[in-house]
C-alpha cells in the first residue's frame, strides 16, 4: 500500500498567517472615520498599516496562489498525469473561482477570488516557460501593479486622506440584498480586471520560488532565505516610510516627484515586502517543525482552509460592522478595525483546529475540488504534517 509524502509545514503556515493579514488588510475598510477613537492609537496603527500590511497582505497570497499552482503541477505530474491535462485542470479550478468570486459578492463589495480565477486562466501557461522568461514577466507586471496600486494614494495625499479615506466600502444600510448584488455586477468586471493585474507579480513570483522548493524545503535553502527576508523588509519599510510621514501628517509632499514617489514607492516595494512575509515564515517553521506546538498545528489547519475562513473574515466583518447588523462601521477607528481583525482570526484559528480533530476539510476546498473533478469527494482533512 502506498501512503501520500507528509505535507511541507511552510506552506501551509503560511496561508494561516497570511489570513490574518488579510484580516487587518480588510477590515479597515469597513471603517467610516479610521480617526474615530485615540489619536495616538490611530497613527500607531496607520503606521503598523503601511508599513507592514497595506499592499503586503496581497502580495504575500498572491505569492502562495502561484505557489500552489506549481505544487499542484508537481504533485498530479509526479502520479502520471498528462501536464496538459493538470493545465486543462487548473484553469477549470480557475474559472470556478471566478464563479466563488462573483457569488461572494452578494456578501461584500470587495472580492478577489475572481482576479485569482482569472489569473489561473492568464498565467498557468508560464509553467512551461524558463525562469529568465518567468522573471521577466513578472518584472514587467511590476509597472501595471505598482501604478493601480498606487492611485488610491496619489489621489489621497493631496488632500490629507489616507488611502481609507477613499477606499472604504459602502455597505448596505437596509433594502433588498438582490437589488444590491445587481448592483456590484456591472463594476464587477473592472473590478477583476484591475484586482488581477494587481496580484499577478506575485503569482509569478510564487510560481518561480515552489520550482525551487523554498517552502517546501526551508532547510536546504536557509541561507538564502535569511539574506532574501532582510534585504526584501528593509526595502519595504523604506518605501513605505514616506507615505506613513505623509498619511500621519509629519511630512507633506511639496512637488509633483515628491508625491509620485511617496505614492508609488511604498506598493512597489510592498511587494518585496510581501515576498519576505512568506520567507520569514518558511524561516519560523523550520523551529515550528521541531517543536510542532498547539499554536503551530492550530496555524497549519487554518492554512489548509485558507479559503474557507477567507470567506468566513466577509461574513464575520458585515456581521461587526454593517448598519443592519452591530453598526460597529461609524463607531471604531483604524485600532478599532485592527483588534476586530485579530478577533476575527482568532475565531478562525480556533473553529479550524475544530475542524481538524474531527478530521473535516473546510467546505468552500471540498466544493470547489468536487466543481473542478466534477465527482465527489471525501471531506476529509488533508493529513498532519
Amino acid at each position: 500500500m502506498t501512503t501520500s509524502a507528509p505535507r511541507a509545514l511552510a506552506p501551509d503556515l503560511a496561508r494561516g498567517a497570511m489570513l490574518l493579514a488579510i484580516a487587518f488588510a480588510h477590515a479597515p475598510l469597513y471603517v467610516l472615520a479610521i480617526d474615530h477613537g485615540p489619536l495616538a492609537a490611530n497613527r500607531i496603527a496607520l503606521a503598523f498599516h503601511d508599513l507592514f500590511v497595506g499592499n503586503h497582505a496581497r502580495p504575500m497570497f498572491a505569492f502562495l496562489f502561484g505557489y500552489a499552482l506549481v505544487q499542484m503541477l508537481e504533485r498530479r505530474t509526479s502520479r502520471g498525469d498528462d501536464p496538459a491535462d493538470v493545465r486543462a485542470m487548473l484553469r477549470r479550478r480557475g474559472l470556478w473561482l471566478i464563479v466563488f468570486g462573483t457569488a461572494h459578492l452578494l456578501l461584500v463589495p470587495i472580492d478577489i477570488l475572481a482576479a485569482y480565477g482569472v489569473a489561473s486562466l492568464v498565467l498557468v501557461g508560464l509553467l512551461r516557460v524558463r525562469d529568465r522568461t518567468l522573471l521577466w514577466v513578472g518584472a514587467l507586471t511590476l509597472i501595471p501593479g505598482t501604478l493601480l496600486s498606487g492611485l488610491p494614494l496619489l489621489l489621497a495625499l493631496p488632500q490629507g486622506l489616507t488611502t481609507f479615506d477613499i477606499g472604504a466600502l459602502t455597505l448596505p444600510a437596509g433594502g433588498d440584498t438582490g437589488s444590491l448584488y445587481l448592483e456590484r455586477l456591472p463594476g464587477a468586471p473592472i473590478g477583476t480586471f484591475v484586482g488581477t493585474v494587481l496580484v499577478t507579480p506575485g503569482v509569478i513570483a510564487g510560481m518561480w520560488a515552489a520550482r525551487r522548493g523554498l517552502l517546501e524545503a526551508p532547510e536546504r535553502h536557509r541561507a538564502f532565505l535569511i539574506r532574501a527576508v532582510v534585504v526584501t523588509m528593509v526595502i519595504s519599510c523604506l518605501g513605505a516610510l514616506p507615505s506613513v510621514l505623509a498619511q500621519t501628517g509629519l511630512w507633506q509632499p511639496s512637488t509633483t516627484a515628491a508625491l509620485w514617489t511617496a505614492a508609488m514607492l511604498q506598493p512597489l516595494t510592498g511587494y518585496f515586502g510581501g515576498f519576505g512575509m512568506a520567507g520569514a515564515i518558511a524561516l519560523i517553521a523550520l523551529r515550528a517543525a521541531r517543536t510542532r506546538g498547539p499554536l503551530t498545528t492550530a496555524v497549519v489547519a487554518l492554512g489548509q482552509r485558507s479559503m474557507t475562513f477567507y470567506l468566513f473574515q466577509s461574513v464575520a466583518f458585515m456581521a461587526v460592522f454593517a448598519p443592519i447588523a452591530l453598526g460597529l462601521h461609524d463607531r471604531v477607528g483604524l485600532s478599532g478595525a485592527l483588534v476586530v481583525a485579530t478577533l476575527v482570526w482568532l475565531m478562525s484559528l480556533g473553529a479550524a483546529e475544530l475542524m481538524r480533530r474531527r478530521g473535516l476539510r473546510g467546505p468552500a476546498e471540498s466544493l470547489l475540488r468536487r466543481l473542478v473533478s466534477g465527482g465527489t469527494t471525501r471531506s476529509k482533512a488533508p493529513a498532519s504534517t
